[in-house]
């Protein structure tokens, strides 16, 4: 395939799925910022506390934060699958414009790796920095409650 056989219509579906691929890394972006912070000022009052229970309660910002940063990016992943097949449309054609690559219609169509929500919050892209808050956390727990 060339350049030259894409239409001005195709070309404007795929720079509003990017629109929405950049809106959603943006999102997660945002979003690891806050769990950082608020991970950061729980355990820090707890380390001045000395209180190994608001040291524990880290962990539902950081769940509750990696559960969102999860949604975003599986989305992320579905609109990365719908440009690829608005790019190349193949035996599974697109209808023009069509964005719901979160909805269960093209959710169904698309390989279990890019829509599994087990699969997806165990990428390291999020295991490794949540599991990383999740990891600091513990230890400061039991580190206060050792004292």
């Amino acid at each position: 395939m060339d350049y030259q056989s894409f239409d001005d219509k195709q070309i404007k579906h795929l720079e509003m799925i990017q629109a929405v691929v950049a809106r959603l890394a943006g999102n997660s972006f945002l979003i690891k910022g806050w769990a950082l912070t608020l991970t950061g000022a729980f355990l820090g009052f707890a380390v001045n506390k000395s209180s190994s229970g608001l040291a524990a309660a880290a962990l539902i910002p950081i769940v509750f934060f990696w559960g969102l940063d999860t949604y975003y990016l599986r989305a992320e992943r579905l609109f990365r699958a719908l440009h690829e097949r608005v790019r190349s449309p193949g035996e599974t054609p697109v209808e023009p414009f069509f964005m719901g690559a979160t909805g269960e219609k093209f959710v169904s169509g698309v390989s279990n790796d890019i829509k599994s929500w087990p699969r997806t919050v165990s990428r390291w892209t999020l295991l490794g920095f949540y599991g990383l808050l999740v990891l600091t956390t513990i230890l400061v727990v039991v580190i206060l409650c050792s004292d």
